[in-house]
Order: C-alpha cells, then structure tokens, then sequence
C-alpha cells in the first residue's frame, strides 16, 4: 500500500491507497470528524427504525433491503445482512461464519446489546444512503469497559464512511478471545466443488481475494474514516474500453461472458468455468476462426502428393511443424495422404535400424521437455494468479491461503440469522426519540 500524509488544521491526516479504495482518516479536532457524523435524532422520523431484534440479543443477524444499488468492490448490492457485532456482512451466502471475509466493520468485536437496555442497532435509509448505528454497546466479556456509540454509512456511490462517536478504550486492547477484531473492507468470490464420492453433493469454498485493514490506533472518540472507491475492471461494458483500460488492475475482456474483469471478482467461477484464463491471453478483442486453417492444411498436402519421395520426406516434416499450434487436420484428409504413410515407413526403417541411439536421444527429448514444462508453469502461475492452475494450487493450500470452507460445526463464532429474507419489517420498532 501507498502512504501519504496530510496536514490539515494542525492535525496529521493519513491517507492509504488500498487497490480497491482510498482511505482518509479524520482526528477529533479536524472538523470533517463531526461532518462525516450523521445525527440520527435530525432524520426522518419515518425512516429511522431500531431493530428490536438486534438490539436484544448476542450474535445474531439481519436482512436489510436497500432502496438504491450499492457498489462494494465493483458489485452492486441490493440487500446486507447487519450483525451485533459491529459489521455488515455483504455476502450473499448466509453462513455461520460471517466474521470470516465479505464484510464492511467500522468496529468488529463482542458486542452484546442484550446485557444493557440502553443498546441498540438503528437502520436509516434515505435513498442515497444507509446509515447503520451501534449505539451505546457493550462488549459482552467486558462490560465494565464502557459503552460504545459508532456508525457506517453506505453512499450510493460507493463511498462507506466510518464514524466513532464513543471509544472508551484503545480497539488493540480489545479481547480477540471470543470474537475477531476487525475494521476496514473485505471481499471474496464463492467457488463450488463437485464431490466425486458422493453423487448430487457439492462443497463450497470461499477465498479472501482482498482487504483493507485500517489502523486501529487511529480510531478514538471523535474520528472518522472515509472510503472512496477506486476504478475497477467490471466498469467497463466493451472489449476495446476494457484492454486499454489504465487503471491498477491487469484488465481481460471475455467474449464468451461478455464480462471484464481482472479474474478476481465475485464472479470468478463463471470466468474459470468459461474459460476466460484461456480466452484473454492474446489481450485481443478479435475472435480468431481456427476453421480458416483447414483449407491452407489441405493445399498444403495436396501439393505433397506430387512429389518424389525425397521431397516428400522433407515437406512433412515441414508440415507436422507448421501445425503444430494450430488445430489438426480430420483423420480422413491424414490417412488419404500417401506420402506421408511413406514417411512414417522411413521413419519406422530407422528406428529399427539405430533403437539404442533413438531411444537415448528421445528419454534426453524427455526430460528437457519435463524440466521445460515445469519452468513455463512456474513462471505462469507466478505472473497470472487469476488462472485455472492458479486456483488448483490454492484449493489445495488452505493453510497458506485466506480461505474458509462450508463445515458444520466449523462456525466460531456463529451468527444465525434472526428473520428470512423478505421479513425484515417484524424486527423493527418505530422510532419516535430519533
């Protein structure tokens, strides 16, 4: 990441470029602090709702609807899933392990709103913008620490604003034991696994591909985040737009999907099942026709048949060359070919001749090509981790890569979601003092 400081009013601003997004982050004394806060009590009584649910129980989760689209790493949401414990949950697989990626935590911890009467989780919608307010929580094994009073706003532009109200203490001294602590951003794509035991049953597995981890010695009473998005490769709609593109992602256009994208997105079981990897290595928006070749290939061999037999020797092997990296002939225009039936007798008369020296030469041919094939994967799978041989690898490497499988029993900590999705209004109760 790139760091940048700023002074602004006597108080040093950081400023973070995450790939994905910019980060800002505002002290008590600068005023962009207050402004970033969003009084609740001035807003729409209407639309300012406390969740009665969320606001009385330990570890549980929400479905909100939005009334706007919501860009989240260049996806554009529709619905979250609002946890007690500080975060919003972006996913759209509702599992146990929430806390695990796919989350937007201006402060993930233990809170607990059932353990004070005074907590509550406050949703507030205006149509450009969802605020969501933990207010007045306590940490369940800590409640002695203090209240804590934070929101996140989500703009409909894809900004996300993270604003601290009360911190009583330093969020590095907060326990991990229970629940991870977390703030910033995180995304992940979704990959299903076919079981070959056991038939109709699949495993899915989700994979970390990006996160913003923000300072948390930054964060006390009074402060403020702010997050802009950065351009992404799902922006673009053309092939041309999307392989000129210059932005801080290596762009590839599919024609198959229709689709740009860097390879890691929330999508990336379509781009690996398409073959996209495969599609955009000539970084070309021209469809190549393999079946132009066939006629080249039959002239080609066409001219052959006329020939002595010496020349005929020398034009196959020129021929078996010439198609090697393209698309091979039918087996019918191959057999009907009779000077090269005569070349394979050659080649077989002199094998028989000299088998020692042609099998040295062809276990030598061997191990080149081995060691040849071994260095060209490395050095791919190096420079292009968004490939299929990429993504074999780190299936089978979860203890050096982010990932978390689907386990029964695996969830600690579990979430459970309080409703079903198209419910949410049962969990509400009016606000009339905001």
């Amino acid at each position: 990441n790139i760091f940048t400081s700023i002074l602004y009013n006597g108080y040093q601003n950081s400023s973070t470029d995450h790939n994905y997004y910019t980060s800002k982050t505002y002290g008590p004394t600068d005023p962009m602090s207050k402004d970033l806060w969003v009084n609740v009590d001035q807003m729409d009584k209407e639309k300012v709702k406390i969740h009665g649910i969320l606001s009385n129980t330990h570890r549980q989760a929400a479905r909100v609807n939005l009334s706007f689209d919501f860009p989240f790493y260049g996806h554009f949401l529709r619905d979250l899933t609002v946890a007690t414990g500080g975060f919003i949950y972006t996913g759209d697989v509702v599992h146990r392990m929430l806390t695990a990626t796919q989350y937007i935590a201006p402060l993930m911890a233990n809170f607990d709103p059932s353990v004070s009467r005074n907590s509550t989780v406050i949703y507030f919608d205006n149509g450009t913008a969802l605020v969501v307010q933990w207010d007045h929580v306590h940490l369940q094994d800590s409640y002695n620490l203090g209240s804590f009073t934070f929101q996140a706003t989500l703009h409909s532009d894809g900004r996300i604003v993270f604003a601290y109200k009360e911190i009583p203490i330093e969020v590095a001294q907060i326990s991990s034991v229970n629940h991870p602590v977390k703030v910033g951003l995180s995304d992940a794509f979704v990959v299903v696994h076919r079981i070959q035991q056991i038939p109709n049953v699949r495993r899915r597995t989700i994979y970390e591909y990006h996160r913003v981890e923000l300072t948390k010695t930054k964060i006390t009473n009074s402060t403020a985040v702010e997050m802009m998005p950065l351009p992404t490769c799902l922006q673009f709609t053309s092939c041309g737009s999307c392989i000129s593109s210059q932005i801080n992602f290596n762009c590839s256009w599919c024609h198959r999907l229709r689709r740009c994208s860097s390879g890691f997105d929330r999508h990336r079981q379509d781009w690996v099942d398409n073959s996209c990897p495969d599609e955009t290595k000539d970084k070309s928006c021209d469809i190549i026709n393999t079946t132009q070749l066939y006629p080249f290939t039959t002239t080609l061999v066409a001219k052959t048949t006329g020939r002595s037999r010496g020349e005929t020797t020398t034009a196959g092997a020129s021929l078996s060359t010439s198609l090697s990296p393209t698309s091979v002939p039918t087996e019918g225009k191959t057999t009907n070919v009779r000077p090269k039936a005569e070349n394979s007798n050659y080649s077989a008369e002199r094998k028989d001749t000299h088998p020692l020296h042609t099998g040295l030469i062809l276990g030598i041919l061997m191990v080149m090509l081995i060691m040849a094939a071994t260095v060209l994967v490395t050095v791919y799978i190096y420079h292009h981790p968004t490939s299929a041989a990429s993504l074999f690898f780190i299936e089978r490497r979860p203890s050096r890569w982010p990932a978390m499988k689907f386990r029964r029993g695996s969830g600690h900590p579990a979430y459970a979601e309080v409703e079903p999705v198209g419910q949410e209004k049962e969990g509400f109760i009016e606000s009339e003092q905001c």
